[in-house]
C-alpha cells in the first residue's frame, strides 16, 4: 500500500503510487508507524534532487525526516517549497536571484523561508487573473490543479498530465505562493514533468 507522502499542489500529503521526479522534506512528518501526524515541522521546506552523492534511505525511518514526493518542481513550488541549497545550490542561487528581484535585496535561505511560511499559512488561495500568471505558476479550477504553461492550462495528476484546455480569461484561486509568482515572473524556471512537453 502507498505511502501518504505524495504532495499535491495544494500542499496537501495523499497516498498514491506515482512517485515523481522531485523530493523534498518539512521535518518528521510521520510516526513509528509510518502515519503522518503533522503537516510540517518547520518552516524549512525544501525541494531536492531524487539522487544526491549515491546516497540511499529507508524512506520514512523512524525520528528521520519524512520523505516527500512530487510530480515535479512546479508542484513543489505551488505547495510553498524551495529549491535546496545543498543538492540544487544552481537552482536555489537562480531563484534567489529571481526572488530578490521580486523586491527584496540578497535574500538569505531564512528571508526565503520565513516570506514562504507567511504565505503558506493564508487561510485559502488568493483570486487572481488567469491571464497575467507566469508559466510554472498553479491555479484551483473547476475543483482540479491546473499548471499555467503558455497559453494552456494542463492538469496535474500524480503520474502527470494528462489534460490539457486554453488558458481562460477571467479569474481563478492561484495556488502558487505571490512572492514564487514574482519570481516565475522575474525569470526563474521550474523543472517540469516529461509529460508537460507532451502535444
Amino acid at each position: 500500500m502507498p505511502l501518504r507522502n505524495r504532495v499535491t499542489p495544494q500542499g496537501d500529503l495523499v497516498a498514491v503510487s506515482a512517485r515523481g521526479t522531485m523530493l523534498g522534506n518539512r521535518g518528521v512528518l510521520h510516526d513509528e508507524d509510518r502515519q503522518i501526524v503533522r503537516t510540517f515541522q518547520h518552516r524549512r521546506w525544501l525541494l531536492c534532487e531524487l539522487a544526491f552523492q549515491g546516497r540511499c534511505r529507508e524512506i520514512m525511518k523512524p525520528r528521520r525526516y519524512t520523505e516527500l514526493f512530487f510530480l515535479d518542481e512546479a508542484v513543489g513550488l505551488a505547495a510553498g517549497h524551495r529549491p535546496c541549497a545543498r543538492c540544487r545550490p544552481e537552482a536555489y542561487e537562480a531563484f534567489r536571484r529571481c526572488f530578490a528581484t521580486g523586491g527584496r535585496r540578497n535574500p538569505s535561505a531564512e528571508d526565503l523561508d520565513r516570506v514562504l511560511h507567511a504565505e503558506r499559512l493564508r487561510p485559502a488561495p488568493p483570486a487572481g487573473p488567469v491571464a497575467g500568471l507566469p508559466d510554472g505558476g498553479y491555479v484551483l479550477l473547476d475543483d482540479a490543479c491546473w499548471l499555467v504553461l503558455g497559453d494552456r492550462l494542463l492538469r496535474w495528476d500524480a503520474g502527470g498530465y494528462r489534460e490539457r484546455r486554453p488558458r481562460p480569461g477571467g479569474q481563478a484561486a492561484v495556488l502558487t505562493p505571490a512572492s514564487t509568482l514574482a519570481a516565475l515572473r522575474a525569470g526563474y524556471r521550474p523543472r517540469l514533468h516529461p509529460s508537460a512537453a507532451a502535444s
